[in-house]
């Protein structure tokens, strides 16, 4: 009898473990996919913004005449004023002025002469980059940006020497460069990144490229991501190049002036990355979650691009009806 009692239980405890359904009806076993994971991890930036130039030089191996009535110009130390220069910032452009007794000169042996201004940048910007370990980030970027150089002013002698600009001061600058990063704080949805950029420049067109030697660009800054969504980042991005370029003076005995470039910039943009899931096939599939068809995987259709998810139960309408409008003023929302 007590055999008996016994049987029945043991029965049930081997059936309890089987499942009442196969269980791969509803769950899709996940293949793993390289290549799609890899595109997971590259992420393409789209940005633009305003940017301020400081321009510098000094002109140690040259002097400036100023006439009244017309703009400075600059003329070789030691050297008769047969010929001056009216433009020594972005091309050469040289001239013949004479002297007259209300004329202004002095030489940079003498004094530390040189000129500084600004010049306004608006940069349109893109990137791709690879993340890793959740952290670090490595790609490359193309930038071209419109230059609108301002005026420059003398560092010395500012009641002797009058402003000046260049005839040619609107143009556009190209780079292209190489770009490193590595997140070092988070708070909630914000995530904040220091990176570098290392690259070329070259301004167009207002330049006179032939008679330029360029020096590499440096640009740091730090990016400050706000996350939208799992695959859209919005951003913010101060930064700051360091940059300069010799002008080579045709005619004047190999002496050459050196320009500081350097620049200040603040940048808003975008950052999208590739789905790890394709998207669901069905047009008409309303399915919030990250689901399966037959013995494939796929992401929501109804997902907002712009909107954080939670691919397990979908967060479309996180508020529930009763608590929105008019009901989040009722004690009773029912």
């Amino acid at each position: 009898m007590g055999f008996l009692l016994f049987f029945p239980a043991w029965l049930n405890a081997q059936d309890d473990k089987k499942p009442t359904f196969p269980l791969e009806t509803i769950y899709a076993e996940r293949k793993p996919n390289t290549i799609r994971k890899f595109l997971t991890r590259l992420n393409f930036s789209f940005s633009t913004g305003y940017g301020n130039t400081y321009m510098k030089h000094a002109l140690d191996d040259f002097g400036v005449f100023q006439r009244p009535g017309f703009a400075p110009r600059v003329f070789r130390n030691n050297s008769p004023l047969d010929t001056t220069y009216t433009n020594w910032i972005n091309r050469v452009t040289a001239d013949t002025l004479s002297v007259i007794p209300q004329s202004f000169l002095v030489t940079g042996d003498t004094a530390q002469l040189g000129f500084r201004g600004r010049s306004k940048n608006i940069p349109v910007n893109i990137r791709v980059h690879y993340e890793f370990l959740k952290r670090y980030r490595i790609g490359v970027g193309y930038s071209y940006e419109h230059l609108t150089l301002g005026e420059f002013r003398p560092t010395a002698y500012k009641d002797s020497i009058g402003t000046f600009r260049p005839d040619q001061y609107r143009g556009w600058m190209r780079k292209f460069y190489g770009y490193a990063g590595g997140s070092f704080y988070r708070i909630d949805k914000f995530l904040f990144t220091g990176d570098l950029e290392v690259g070329s420049y070259k301004p167009n067109r207002i330049f006179d490229n032939n008679s330029i030697n360029r020096s590499v660009y440096f640009n740091l800054g730090v990016t400050i991501e706000r996350e939208l969504s799992e695959y859209l980042r919005l951003y913010i991005r101060p930064s700051y190049d360091i940059k300069k370029y010799t002008l080579n003076v045709p005619g004047s005995n190999g002496n050459s002036i050196v320009h500081r470039m350097n620049a200040g910039y603040l940048q808003v943009g975008l950052t999208y990355s590739i789905p790890e899931l394709p998207r669901c096939y069905l047009k008409d599939c309303k399915i919030q979650i990250n689901h399966a068809h037959g013995n494939k995987e796929y992401r929501s259709r109804v997902h907002p691009i712009y909107k954080k998810q939670n691919p397990g139960y979908g967060e479309n309408n996180p508020t529930l009806i009763k608590y929105k409008g008019k009901n989040k003023r009722k004690l009773n929302p029912y």
